[in-house]
């Protein structure tokens, strides 16, 4: 190498990395959005209840929201308006009501939800001998707080005090399949779908965590971008591949880009965030359960793209029917 020296090289090295990160901090600065709130979606449960907690919105755009007392999952269009209520009842002799913790849809389009209390995981199937539906108990946890579905249709489902979460299959006649387990965690509360099949955990005054579709760790956010989360609740990923999460102690919502810097998407405006989930036409929707509202947000300058997942608004006449489930 003649009169270069391998600590020179180096130095080289790690100046041009921080010239591309640079270049990547003033990319995502031109790219997001901060504080731009377009819409803010009533509680469809009005106050009597409670503030929303769990959300989740489906590949059409439909919105699905669970509050903090209420016995029922409501289901609202992109617009907000109410399309669906499934009242969350267990019949039987004594028909006895339950309280969903967290919401999600499974692949085949059944709602799937976390009942905390029973300690229970169940499903919603409209082929049942209730004209109505009914709610069908898939499996026991200890304490279920958060719930989601993997890459694999897998779903997801994270144990609040035993610092778990659970994955597993179903099988056409609610049979659990395939389950796996995580463990050594403090506090799961979210749990959901994350970049490249893996999935993502949410930690109670802790850090987020992403783990592959091996259920291995990955990394955790604190450490991979230097970040100090106060108490860390919803998270998600949009179709890019972006991470976003909800911070219920700071009120804010960061986004955590595959290059760069952590960015701060809502910095005012929140007063008790809890579930968070994005749309695929680049919107992100705040549950927040302080103003009992959903609130809305554009973080995109211009509209977001995947050849996996192209873009589409709630309207299109090319997306496939949701299930209708009830």
């Amino acid at each position: 190498m003649g009169m270069v020296t391998e600590h020179q090289v180096h130095q080289l090295a790690e100046k041009a990395k921080g010239i591309c990160r640079d270049l990547d901090n003033i990319k995502n600065l031109l790219y997001y959005r901060q504080n731009n709130l377009v819409q803010q979606i009533p509680n469809p449960n009005g106050s009597s209840y409670g503030g929303p907690s769990g959300i989740h919105c489906s590949l059409d755009g439909s919105i699905y929201i669970t509050s903090e007392n209420a016995p029922c999952v409501h289901i609202l269009s992109c617009s907000g308006q109410t399309q669906q209520l499934l009242p969350c009842i267990e019949w039987g002799r004594e028909s006895e009501a339950f309280l969903p913790e967290d919401v999600t849809v499974t692949r085949s389009g059944m709602v799937a939800v976390a009942d905390m209390l029973n300690r229970a995981i169940r499903v919603f199937s409209h082929h049942s001998r209730f004209p109505k539906g009914e709610w069908i108990k898939i499996g026991k946890v200890n304490s279920p707080r958060g719930i989601g579905v993997d890459s694999a249709g897998k779903i997801l489902v994270t144990d609040y005090t035993q610092g778990k979460v659970h994955s597993f299959a179903l099988d056409h006649a609610f049979k659990i399949l395939s389950t796996h387990m995580v463990s050594n965690l403090c506090g799961p509360r979210y749990v959901s779908l994350g970049p490249d099949g893996g999935f993502l955990v949410s930690e109670e005054c802790g850090d987020v965590k992403l783990f592959n579709n091996q259920h291995k760790m990955v990394y955790s956010l604190g450490s991979k971008y230097g970040h100090q989360f106060g108490n860390p609740s919803g998270v998600c990923a949009d179709i890019e591949g972006n991470i976003l999460v909800a911070d219920e102690q700071h009120r804010t919502v960061h986004l955590f880009p595959k290059s760069g810097s952590p960015i701060c998407l809502v910095s005012e405006g929140l007063r008790k965030p809890t579930g968070l989930t994005c749309s695929t036409s680049g919107q992100l929707l705040v549950a927040d359960t302080g103003d009992n509202c959903i609130k809305v947000f554009k973080y995109r300058v211009r509209p977001a793209y995947s050849s996996d997942a192209p873009w589409v608004s709630c309207d299109s006449p090319n997306l496939t029917p949701r299930q209708r489930t009830g």
